[in-house]
């Protein structure tokens, strides 16, 4: 009997180890990652790839704006579907999103791989429509802006744009110091719309 309990209890040791290291294994969080191939992926996946032209230069502000138009009137048109159906999308629904972001995947590969680029020049203008295109792309990218916010704030750097470029076209390639006046008001103006569009209770759809 002495020999039968020290067995007994290896036994009952061994039997509960599966059921011990089921407990104290950390706990995997769910994903929040959407499924591959999905609207949701599909969606992220283009962001990230306007983010990079943004960065990159390969995307002008004008590119961005109709890009990011576009990428809004789909994600408009997800959200209707879907509080029409209870939260899911019907299976035409699904091609129909599908078409579109086929078509605007091909308009970013061709903004990107066009000859328009985004030129900002080393003068302080310059390196400030450089830098605001940095915390947009980095905004786009981690989804604090949405695509209409992208929009709206693009559509105002290729207004700034414009005007930098006729002023200096009208001045042998310079600005005058009240154009250059001009244009850090604005650009300071733009600053602020992106920081709010950052930080305000807003977000890309996942």
């Amino acid at each position: 009997m002495r020999r039968t309990l020290p067995i007994l209890a290896l036994a009952t040791l061994f039997a509960s180890a599966p059921l011990f290291a089921q407990q104290t294994q950390p706990t995997t969080s769910t994903t929040t990652q959407p499924k591959e191939g999905s609207v949701n992926d599909r969606r992220q996946d283009q962001q990230g790839r306007i983010a990079n032209g943004v960065q990159s230069g390969q995307l002008t502000a004008g590119e961005t704006k109709n890009l990011e138009g576009r990428e809004a009137n789909v994600n408009r048109e997800i959200k209707d579907d879907r509080q029409a159906n209870g939260g899911k999308l019907t299976p035409q629904e699904r091609r129909q999103v599908n078409r579109q972001q086929n078509n605007l995947s091909k308009s970013i590969y061709n903004d990107k791989h066009n000859a328009n680029t985004a030129h900002y020049g080393n003068s302080e203008v310059g390196q400030r429509r450089e830098n605001q295109q940095d915390r947009i792309a980095q905004g786009i990218k981690s989804g604090q802006m949405t695509a209409g916010e992208a929009a709206r704030t693009e559509n105002r750097e290729q207004g700034i744009n414009q005007q930098i470029h006729a002023d200096r076209q009208a001045n042998g390639g310079k600005l005058t110091g009240q154009e250059r006046r001009q244009v850090n008001r604005e650009q300071n103006r733009t600053s602020r719309q992106i920081y709010r569009q950052k930080h305000n209770n807003r977000v890309a759809p996942k």
